[in-house]
């Protein structure tokens, strides 16, 4: 296995000022917001000027939660660019702003491994959020994009960047289900897949109030995903955020059920963070597996 940092350093529209003291600072095309990100246990650079001027700054609730408080007036939304995707951006009630950019390190990857597989490649996307993997695997090429959810209000912002994105006229199935009953019902169906990700979070409910839990639930879900690969599966992308779920135990469960079926084949576990622009560091992100041949 090779365990590879991997960093998305190609942003333009995007970056990472500084971090430190659990908050990060962060350019959102022309948009300085600051968050909180428990992982910047670090001290900030108070040399930092943006620190003092954002657009916005979220703060966090003791009782859960927190609230935006606005510096400068903004747009409820924005769009901000990465090559020829293009997505919305809008600060939520719970800090998000609808995109992980960091993801932007595997979009690229899952994108070469599309355009060079000289073949239909048909996806499925799980836990798929406003759809940042669905628009860049759909226009690298794949025939189709099956993009699942529990939420309602994601997948209709992953319509919209769709739509941002030129893609209208593309194969893309949105989906509002639970993900594991979802699989379960694509095994009955005889649907098969050439490439998974899945981006799955550290606890959360489905649409009828199911229960996940990423150590519980991880690996069956990964078995059963097993059973709607086609016989020559592109790839496996798993990424995780849970802070004590490491590349070594995502390596174990990977090895002990994609590379058991699939010996062949490779995977490659490690860390995946942001370059912080003000300093020679890395904003870790949370945790990328790749499974491919």
């Amino acid at each position: 296995m090779k365990a590879t940092k991997q960093i998305a350093n190609k942003w333009l529209d995007y970056e990472c000022i500084d971090a430190g003291n659990k908050e990060k600072l962060e350019r959102w095309n022309n948009v300085i917001l600051r968050r909180p990100d428990p992982s910047a246990i670090w001290p900030l650079d108070e040399s930092v000027k943006e620190w003092k001027t954002p657009h916005a700054i979220y703060h966090r609730s003791q009782k859960g939660g927190g609230h935006w408080e606005y510096h400068k007036e903004l747009k409820s939304f924005w769009k901000i660019k990465y090559n020829d995707l293009c997505f919305k951006v809008s600060p939520t009630d719970f800090k998000h702003t609808g995109l992980f950019p960091e993801q932007a390190v595997n979009w690229d990857w899952m994108q070469e491994k599309i355009k060079n597989a000289q073949r239909p490649i048909k996806v499925l996307n799980l836990f798929a959020y406003t759809g940042g993997a669905t628009m860049a695997c759909s226009a690298a090429g794949a025939e189709e994009v099956v993009h699942v959810d529990a939420s309602k209000g994601m997948v209709q912002w992953a319509k919209e960047n769709m739509k941002l994105s030129k893609l209208e006229n593309n194969t893309i199935r949105f989906i509002i289900d639970d993900v594991v009953k979802f699989v379960e019902r694509e095994k009955r169906r005889g649907h098969f897949y050439d490439a998974i990700i899945m981006d799955p979070p550290s606890y959360g409910r489905g649409p009828n109030n199911e229960l996940w839990k990423i150590e519980d639930h991880l690996y069956p879900l990964i078995m059963k995903c097993m059973e709607i690969l086609s016989e020559e599966p592109l790839f496996f992308l798993i990424n995780a955020y849970t802070t004590e779920f490491s590349p070594t135990a995502l390596e174990n469960i990977m090895k002990s059920s994609l590379l058991e079926k699939y010996p062949n084949y490779q995977i490659d576990c490690g860390p995946i963070g942001l370059p912080i622009t003000k300093r020679d560091m890395v904003l870790p992100c949370g945790i990328y597996g790749r499974f491919y041949l």
